[in-house]
């Protein structure tokens, strides 16, 4: 037996109607029709998948229920999805709830290790896969410390190079953002999970992302920049793909370099310091100059240099535009997956570039644009 309906408005009925269609062995047909309470209520059921809560249990039992939209407000099922990923070294970026470019990114790279094709798409098959990876519930609750609260924030940061130089620290401007980066998370999905809280007062209990710190995966081997998917990837002495994470690299103006470099340093909560001779655009100082570290430092919370003066891979102050605006030619990371990358490489490692400028120009163009659009 089959079951089919339809919503319709015969020209008979004064009222909206759901008509149920029921084919029977034999070819012979029933047909139901329900009026419009009825269809009301079944389209309120339907739709309640869809609207589920943004709350810890909402989120940890989420299930895949295709196809799913993109909206403005995030969705616990890609809350969900983007912490496995997370976890299991394939960076989302921000995790925001949002089907965005770095979270298809992520998708993408995961298929690949499970022997699965993707365009970016959250299939069945690849839930299977990712929720496989860890049984561990993806929100918890956390407690505020007095350091997460404490301070030191800074009001506001400059836009321009040269304002910031006399800031004597590049701190977070709030608790919440301090909290949203410590959890991988955006400002906009902290809040959204906590709307009663104002993130100020210490022992105050929150909902956060699980996402085990900045844990790094095994040591790797090769790091490799691919210029036109703008993302960074990982490799083991096997050349097995141990991690990815979504990055700016460089621009029209300073070109990211080309071919093979290497790791010469690692800095940690690093000083920042301004050459004229590097002639970015918007900065008019004919004098060199430094900014004190910070985690909104043009660099953020850590410096990687590479073999090619003025180079490197760093932090970003931002976020949220990871992959989504250019560079100053460096390799530009979330502050988190920055740490993760430090704390995966060494002096010496190789770090081969892939892509060229023209393609990847076009990328970070319509991911700006998509962005935009959302």
């Amino acid at each position: 037996m089959e079951i089919r309906f339809k919503i319709a408005a015969p020209e008979e009925h004064s009222a909206l109607c759901l008509v149920f269609v029921l084919e029977l062995a034999g070819g012979s047909r029933t047909t139901m029709r329900w009026h419009y309470p009825i269809v009301f209520a079944f389209l309120v059921l339907a739709g309640s998948a869809e609207a589920a809560p943004l709350e810890l249990g909402a989120v940890n039992e989420a299930q895949l229920q295709l196809p799913l939209r993109a909206k403005e407000r995030a969705n616990p099922t890609l809350v969900k999805a983007q912490v496995l990923l997370d976890r299991a070294h394939f960076s989302p970026g921000e995790i925001d709830g949002k089907f965005g470019e770095n979270f298809k990114k992520a998708l993408i790279a995961f298929a690949a290790t499970q022997g699965l094709n993707s365009k970016g798409e959250l299939t069945d098959e690849i839930w299977q896969k990712l929720t496989a990876t860890s049984s561990d519930p993806v929100l918890t609750k956390y407690t505020l410390s007095t350091d997460d609260v404490g301070g030191p924030f800074v009001h506001s940061i400059p836009s321009k190079l040269e304002e910031m130089k006399d800031l004597p620290v590049l701190a977070y401007t709030s608790p919440r953002e301090k909290l949203a980066e410590k959890f991988h998370m955006s400002q906009e999905l902290l809040s959204a999970l906590n709307p009663k809280q104002k993130f100020v007062s210490a022992n105050e209990t929150i909902i956060v992302a699980d996402v085990a710190g900045n844990d790094a995966p095994e040591r790797a081997a090769r790091v490799e920049v691919d210029k036109n998917a703008q993302v960074l990837k990982l490799f083991g002495r096997d050349q097995q793909l141990l991690a990815t994470y979504p990055t700016t690299v460089g621009s029209t103006e300073k070109p990211a370099p080309s071919g093979r470099l290497k790791v010469t340093g690692i800095s940690r909560n690093p000083t920042y310091r301004y050459n004229p001779k590097y002639e970015f655009k918007g900065v008019r100082a004919t004098e060199p100059f430094t900014i004190k570290p910070g985690p909104n430092s043009p660099v953020g919370l850590v410096w990687i240099g590479l073999s090619a003066e003025g180079y490197g891979i760093h932090g970003t102050p931002d976020p949220s535009k990871v992959s989504k605006t250019g560079s100053h030619g460096c390799i530009r990371l979330t502050n988190w997956d920055a740490l993760r990358v430090a704390a995966a490489v060494a002096k010496g490692t190789p770090v081969d570039f892939s892509g060229d400028e023209e393609t990847a120009q076009r990328a970070r163009a319509e991911a700006s644009r998509r962005k935009k659009n959302h």
